[in-house]
């Protein structure tokens, strides 16, 4: 394989029907982008002429059904199928959802195979990207069923990264859900990440509470004081920074996320909710816990914007940003801890 000197970037297109293409387009307008890195669309050459028709851009693109045959400072197309696809902008279809799963599918095994160093993913529709093949909530669930190691979502942005214990499950299946393996799974992969993938040495993280208030001491639910209380203090008596648990709602309204480098939640929208408030539309979704690196935008697929050129690419590029930067980061923690002295025995 040639050499790449920029970190390679696998993008998939999410929804066809949604802005995902969109989102690639606008975002490699700026050509300071290919000095970041080499991007590869597993997609179609076909699907991204129609686009770049549609909204007028004028891309240089570089077409291949190799992903190990680049060019950079071009966008590469690495064509997942050949056929034509009919393309309804603003309309999920059955088609469109299909070719979403072969775009994630074909970036996946690139990743697998090391040909990209980060994934990229466009938002997809949840509902018609099922199949015998993806039968799972979402990107997360997808991409620990193929990729080593356990995932935490972790949502970021420059004042917050917030991970979740649960994820996309029901909420009346939250409090049945949690168990102090999962808690301390999920703590531990935020403090692993902080170290490794953002150069925090002694990372400090704030666990959120379950019940409202916390519980009121029982009145309002237990699990605060039997479940999560006695896990954050076996941390601290090991010498780490992980306090709580703290009631969401005060939390985020008086700012305390500031004084943290991490937050756990427990539940989707009990972070989520917080996350969006601070940083909608510059946020991204990280996938921590893997042994590749995964980024998305914070937001769907639009169908409401495809095709009209309204579409925001503000939380895609700074996917595609925080994505590289995780990449390099990561590779220079494993550099700093490989030949590490082991103590004497």
């Amino acid at each position: 394989m040639q050499e790449i000197d920029t970190i390679r970037v696998g993008i998939s297109t999410g929804d066809l029907n949604g802005i995902g293409v969109e989102l690639i387009l606008k975002t490699f307008e700026d050509k300071r982008m290919f000095e970041l890195c080499t991007p590869i669309v597993f997609a179609s050459d076909k699907v991204i002429t129609y686009y770049k028709k549609e909204l007028k851009h004028n891309h240089p693109v570089h077409v291949t059904s190799d992903a190990s045959k680049l060019q950079e400072g071009k966008l590469n197309i690495v064509n997942a199928w050949t056929e034509f696809v009919d393309i309804q902008p603003g309309t999920p279809t059955e088609v469109s959802g299909q070719k979403a799963f072969q775009s994630l599918e074909a970036a996946t095994e690139a990743l697998k195979n090391n040909q990209v160093d980060v994934l990229l993913t466009a938002p997809i529709s949840k509902e018609n990207i099922q199949s015998e093949s993806f039968n799972f909530p979402g990107h997360t669930e997808y991409l620990e069923s193929k990729i080593a190691g356990e995932s935490l979502m972790i949502l970021m942005s420059e004042d917050l990264k917030i991970g979740l214990v649960t994820g996309h499950i029901p909420v009346s299946e939250v409090s049945k859900s949690l168990n102090a393996e999962l808690i301390q799974k999920k703590v531990d992969i935020m403090y692993q990440s902080l170290l490794q993938d953002f150069a925090i040495a002694r990372p400090k993280i704030a666990v959120l509470g379950l019940n409202p208030h916390c519980g009121d001491h029982g009145v309002i639910g237990t699990e605060d004081d039997e479940l999560i209380k006695p896990i954050l203090t076996s941390y601290q008596e090991q010498g780490k920074l992980i306090y709580g648990p703290y009631a969401a709602d005060g939390f985020f309204g008086n700012k305390s996320y500031l004084n943290f480098d991490g937050v756990i939640s427990m539940y989707h929208d009990q972070g989520l909710v917080g996350f969006k408030a601070v940083s909608f539309g510059k946020g991204v979704n990280f996938t921590a816990g893997l042994e590749k690196v995964r980024v998305s935008p914070d937001h769907g697929t639009a169908f409401d914007l495809t095709g009209k050129g309204l579409a925001n690419a503000d939380s895609f590029k700074e996917a595609l940003e925080q994505g590289i930067a995780i990449c390099r980061s990561r590779k220079q923690y494993q550099e700093l801890t490989k030949n590490s002295l082991k103590p004497k025995k």
